[in-house]
């Protein structure tokens, strides 16, 4: 299952929304296939386990044991249903690590193999399993994205000069980290001030990797179109007070921006299927989040620079699990969990 966990995790980037899976196939003590699910929409990583399975070693399939990070699913989407292959296939175990949190799946297709009379084991290494799609099983458990709260702040706590002008606060190996995160997450978030005096491109071009979908918060629609954000280089959308305009890059989204305008948003992210948000935005933003508990992660990078006066960066919550510090570059990484 440790093999079929480390499988699983090459599909980060590629798969969304779809879990990432990997599967592994024993006979006798020896692996005679291995796969993962590569791409969204592509073959799932049991097909792809049994076609690493030689000619010659088709045969041991109805004596195998099929390891799967994850229940096979049991429905028809992009591809046929991983858990009528197994059964077609006659395998005589399969070992699953987390069950499906999805209700077109939610512990069918282990019932559809054990109907089948295929002895299912589940449960093994489930929390690592759990760990590694925490993103999936957020989307399913709370209804809303994984959120990651992310911030650089100087070595006096400021995130921004006085006059709130663009201020490079990491380093280049941090920044380079915080471009692989954005490879990482169906989303990145900004609010309009952050968008006007910054003027981002929210995309991943220190680091090899899919660019997220860019969103802004604009209540008013002030932010002109001039903007780096609405250049359509990228899926784009703009939240506001006035108006939808939906199109191929970048689309107008009309929310209520009333004293609940967090759960109106995060709720059209759900039904977008944006199963991950990272928040870049400035503090006022930031601040939101961490003020109405909608965060999973808090991520920041402490610089060594000192400014003395600007813009102070967020207070954390109270409660909020300190989870690693470690050194990148000349800067410290700070991760709390919620």
């Amino acid at each position: 299952m440790d093999r079929a966990l480390e499988l699983a995790m090459l599909g980060s980037g590629h798969v969304s929304p779809n879990p990432m899976v990997g599967c592994v196939i024993v006979y006798e003590g020896q692996i005679i296939g291995e796969g993962w699910h590569k791409k969204y929409g592509d073959w799932h990583a049991e097909v792809n386990a049994i076609n690493d399975v030689s000619q010659e070693d088709l045969f041991k399939l109805e004596d195998a044991t099929v390891y799967v990070t994850l229940e096979p699913c049991s429905h028809f989407g992009k591809t046929p249903p991983c858990a009528d292959l197994l059964v077609a296939k006659k395998v005589k175990r399969v070992v699953v690590c987390n069950d499906d949190p999805n209700p077109l799946v939610a512990g069918k297709g282990i019932q559809k193999l054990r109907a089948a009379g295929i002895e299912v084991t589940t449960g093994v290494l489930a929390e690592k399993g759990r760990q590694l799609n925490i993103r999936f099983f957020t989307f399913f458990e709370k209804k809303r994205p994984y959120i990651i709260l992310k911030w650089a702040e100087t070595a006096d706590g400021f995130v921004a000069d006085e006059n709130k002008h663009p201020l490079s606060i990491s380093g280049k190996q941090s920044r380079m980290l915080g471009h692989q995160w954005r490879a990482q997450e169906d989303a990145i978030l900004v609010g309009t001030n952050t968008a006007l005096n910054d003027n981002p491109q929210l995309n991943t071009r220190l680091w090899t990797g899919p660019n997220p979908t860019r969103v802004v918060l604009d209540r008013t629609l002030r932010l002109p179109t001039t903007l780096n954000l609405f250049d359509n280089s990228q899926k784009t959308l703009c939240y506001n007070a006035f108006k939808n305009e939906e199109s191929q890059e970048t689309s107008f989204v009309q929310i209520d921006f009333d004293e609940n305008f967090l759960e109106h948003f995060l709720q059209d992210l759900y039904q977008r299927k944006i199963q991950s948000l990272l928040v870049e935005g400035g503090t006022v933003l930031l601040q939101t989040f961490l003020n109405e508990g909608k965060f999973d992660e808090v991520r920041i990078f402490k610089s060594p620079l000192m400014i003395t006066r600007g813009t102070e960066a967020p207070l954390l919550s109270a409660g909020l699990k300190f989870d690693k510090q470690i050194t990148v570059g000349d800067d410290i990484f700070w991760r709390y969990i919620a």
